[in-house]
């Protein structure tokens, strides 16, 4: 089996797909739209993508491209705990700049504005690419934030551990695929969950009201409830929405029947387990 990851190697979602799949084939994209059109494409049956971050929130590309995408489905998801360092090569002599991914330099904010204020700040599309390009560039003088798999990978000397602003850091990662059955994975197992994509037939008062009222009277707990941009005009959004439990009760039916009756437009990801991962 094939399965994409956000890379390229030493990413933290390379770390995750590792965990989740020891034994597979994994295939490193240079992008999260990369991965979905791999297996949009064929070329792998499952991908591990980033979803959300406990301090800078929800990845907002992910979610647009569960939207966009058709017909692909959540697995599993994975929260890993992050740590984040700031590494040099070893023959750097100062720091020129610090390269990294846009989320892990806001993660670091405070930390860099302490100790590194007036050097420059450069976003990479990952930490380990980050990692890899200084690596590979001696001669600029750079810094990245990554981690220690992608500090031993690419030959670079750690000058300051653990700089994320706040220790509980962890990351949210899903395994999609154009399956509709749930992974059962021989690891630590924190809860089930159900996610939808909801589209309201238009913009009226009480609308999101009258949907999550679906919901509230049949007691099924909520424990996301995020919007994006339909990228068409203002004020026109899509939901994305976690449910806490079980999916198999006649409350659960219902309620993606009552939804549609009320002209809502509903996009079922899957029912599936959330699993603990250790960095």
């Amino acid at each position: 089996m094939k399965i994409a990851f956000l890379g390229p190697s030493a990413s933290f979602t390379n770390l995750v797909a590792r965990d989740l799949f020891p034994s597979q084939e994994l295939l490193a994209k240079s992008s999260i739209r990369d991965c979905f059109l791999a297996l949009q494409e064929g070329s792998v049956q499952k991908a591990v993508v980033p979803l959300e971050n406990s301090i800078e929130g929800t990845v907002s590309m992910t979610l647009d491209y569960l939207y966009d995408f058709e017909k692909i489905h959540i697995e599993a998801e994975a929260v890993l705990p992050i740590s984040h360092h700031l590494m040099v090569h070893p023959s750097s002599e100062e720091i020129s700049a610090i390269v990294s991914h846009p989320q892990a330099l806001a993660q670091c904010f405070h930390s860099l504005e302490e100790e590194y204020r007036s050097v420059a700040r450069v976003d990479y599309h990952s930490t380990s690419g980050a990692a890899k390009y200084v690596g590979e560039h001696p001669e600029k003088n750079l810094a990245a934030i990554a981690n220690m798999t992608a500090a031993e990978l690419y030959g670079l000397q750690i000058i300051k551990h653990n700089i994320h602003d706040f220790e509980q850091n962890h990351t949210k990662f899903i395994v999609i695929s154009k399956r509709k059955q749930a992974l059962d994975l021989p690891l630590r197992k924190s809860s089930e969950k159900a996610s939808l994509l909801l589209t309201l037939p238009d913009d009226h008062p009480g609308g999101l009201h009258q949907v999550l009222s679906v919901f509230a009277w049949r007691k099924m707990n909520l424990s996301k409830i995020e919007s994006r941009t339909l990228k068409k005009n203002l004020g026109s959004y899509f939901f994305f929405i976690n449910v806490v439990g079980p999916w198999n009760s006649v409350h659960a039916k219902n309620a993606l029947e009552e939804l549609e009756s009320i002209g809502v437009q509903v996009n079922f990801l899957g029912h599936y387990n959330e699993y603990l991962l250790e960095e």
